[in-house]
């Protein structure tokens, strides 16, 4: 795991200072070595942070060029068939001078240009200048674990992990874009390639990009998809896919427990990270386990659950007490998020990755078994609703959703599914707000006529066209929310910590065969949910594990902001005469809050935003 920054102009560059600074405020995510280089040129930088996972000797130093010269490189993240591949290209013709993956990376190029992504199995982010060529190849995994935000403009491409990176620039502009903007207010986090900032973007997961020097054009396109489903590909015989299933996520353990420094799983005691356990210890006679108990909050504590799993497997297990978060540690992830993102879970990811990092470098977690197999409860409450809204005229459901936007305040339980029951549920998905609606939204902003009203636009142009109501919600699950609010939590809040979490449920060929071949009834019904996994779970975890138990990781919002330190943040930030929304607004919010409304999370993603924007300095 490590940082990447660049640039590529048609032009020679004579400021240089910036790259430098850039690459340095992503220390945290590559303590251990420190890179830059430049084309004799001048057209071409690339600047690296190293976070040493594989080949630890210097021979694994970035940016690195092939034997030929003709071939330089920046690489962020994990190769995890990185043996297999060297072996192949070993029989090619290749030769190798160090065990990093990166080398394998640059003949892979070599071997098979572009394509060489199709043979990847891995987190990645990386660029990748072809002297020869004139071109710069920059390239995201299939599913977004790592990220690459960029600037096109005036015949120059610049790039890096984080947005700070680019910002390093004092002559960076920092306008707020008003789509991202609304997009934020509506879903809590900035969905695509869209970026909070004005001009700047975010390469999507999937997707790879191609700067050429000669003309400073850039092209962007989409190199692997997730695939539709197959009805004649599934097995008549349950047991065969669950057999398939056990393949499967045994061989994405075993490799993403390859690493040249200490390795440790991060045990809920649920589902996902159980199942990991499992395979692991099949592949390793030492498996450290880590589960985390939050002071003074019994209920968020998760020990005695992966106490259970880890008992029966027999593994190293620590249990880790998490103290308390700060109001002060709002702000140190304001900055860290680069872009603001209304998930209050960030507290718990980041003093998980904290104390976990005293013990290891690199963890393995669960995170993508809920949307690749149907976990999260909103799947049974959508089919429900299906069932439901079948029987009440469309006319009325309208009529009732426009209502419960106008008149119930905002934060009422059940105003979110009375606005949702305008919903198209035979060929979309509910386009309601998880955060802020149309009305409300306007509110906020209303004293800026820039503010643009895109949101529900966006999500609709994002479903997945499938008929399926299954189909259409996971897979906007797995391409919004777990890549741009799970997936960039845990890389924000880990790696501010130095610490490499890899997701071995992510694996692509557990994605396709989640989507391609797992049917919607083995994933959600009404009446319950991620009923494959559950049926594994049978065959590999004890008798007394808690198949109906769902915790995610969460915060005692409510209690938080009845009095203390973080109602003192929250009230002073958004009462503050230089707050951006609209004050009236905001009171509103805050008098809900008081009397016991459900505004917190609504009001974590407006201080979250205010945070961020005071920070970097940002303007609308």
């Amino acid at each position: 795991m490590c940082g990447i920054a660049g640039i590529a102009s048609i032009n020679p560059q004579s400021h240089r200072e910036w790259l430098s600074l850039g690459r340095d405020a992503m220390t945290h995510r590559g303590p251990d070595d420190a890179g830059e280089w430049w084309s004799p040129d001048g057209r071409v930088g690339l600047a690296h942070r190293r976070l040493a996972i594989i080949d630890l000797s210097p021979a694994g130093h970035q940016p690195m060029h092939d034997a030929f010269g003709n071939l330089s490189i920046v690489f962020n993240g994990e190769i995890y068939n990185f043996r297999e591949l060297r072996d192949e290209l070993m029989a090619k013709g290749h030769g190798f001078t160090s065990g990093s993956d990166t080398e394998v990376i640059l003949a892979a190029y070599r071997q098979w240009g572009t394509e060489c992504l199709m043979h990847f199995n891995g987190m990645f982010a990386f660029a990748l200048y072809d002297a020869a060529r004139q071109t710069v190849f920059l390239a995201r995994d299939r599913a977004g674990e790592k990220p690459l935000f960029y600037r096109h403009d005036n015949a120059e491409l610049r790039f890096g992990s984080e947005l700070k990176a680019l910002l390093a620039d004092s002559a960076a502009p920092l306008q707020i874009d008003p789509e991202a903007l609304d997009c934020y207010l509506s879903m809590g986090f900035v969905p695509g390639h869209l970026c909070i900032l004005r001009g700047y973007k975010k390469l999507p997961p999937a997707h790879a990009m191609v700067f050429e020097l000669g003309s400073g054009k850039v092209t962007v396109w989409r190199y692997w998809q997730v695939p539709e489903f197959e009805e004649s590909a599934v097995p008549a015989d349950e047991e065969a896919l669950l057999d398939e299933l056990e393949a499967l996520l045994e061989d994405a353990v075993r490799r993403q427990l390859v690493a040249d420094v200490p390795v440790g799983i991060l045990l809920s005691g649920g589902v996902d990270s159980s199942l990991v356990t499992a395979m692991a210890v099949r592949h390793s006679r030492n498996v450290r386990t880590f589960s985390i108990g939050f002071t003074g909050h019994g209920e968020l504590d998760e020990t005695p659950h992966a106490r259970l799993i880890a008992r029966h497997f027999g593994t190293d297990h620590t249990e880790l007490v998490a103290e308390p978060a700060t109001a002060d540690l709002m702000s140190a992830l304001a900055r860290q998020f680069d872009e603001p993102m209304a998930d209050s879970s960030m507290f718990p990811t980041w003093l998980v990755s904290h104390l976990v990092r005293q013990h290891c470098t690199v963890a393995l977690g669960g995170d993508g078994g809920d949307e690749l197999f149907g976990g999260y409860g909103h799947y049974s409450r959508l089919l429900r609703q299906q069932r439901l809204l079948a029987r009440v005229p469309k006319v009325l459901r309208h009529g009732v959703a426009q209502a419960a936007e106008k008149v119930l305040p905002v934060g009422v339980k059940g105003r979110n599914f009375l606005q949702g029951l305008d919903a198209d549920l035979q060929s979309s998905l509910p386009l309601n707000s998880s955060f802020f609606d149309r009305t409300t939204r306007s509110k906020l902003l209303r004293a800026h006529a820039s503010h643009t009203l895109v949101a529900e636009w966006t999500k609709s142009a994002r479903v997945p066209f499938q008929s399926d109501l299954l189909q259409r919600a996971t897979r906007l699950d797995f391409q919004d929310y777990l890549a741009e609010d799970i997936l960039v939590k845990v890389d924000r809040a880990s790696m501010l910590n130095s610490l490499e979490i890899r997701a071995p449920l992510l694996d692509y060929r557990l994605i396709e065969f989640a989507f391609a071949r797992v049917p919607s009834h083995l994933k959600a019904t009404a009446d319950d949910k991620k009923i494959l996994l559950k049926r594994l779970t049978s065959r590999l975890l004890p008798p007394a594990f808690d198949r109906k138990r769902k915790q995610g990781f969460s915060i005692p919002m409510a209690s938080w902001l009845n009095a203390g330190p973080f109602r003192d943040l929250f009230w002073d930030t958004l009462t503050s005469a230089d707050c951006m929304f609209d004050a009236a607004t905001v009171k509103d919010l805050l008098d809900g809050q008081d009397r016991g409304r459900s505004n917190g999370e609504r009001l974590f993603a407006l201080v979250q935003f205010e945070l961020w924007r005071k920070t970097y300095g940002a303007v609308l």
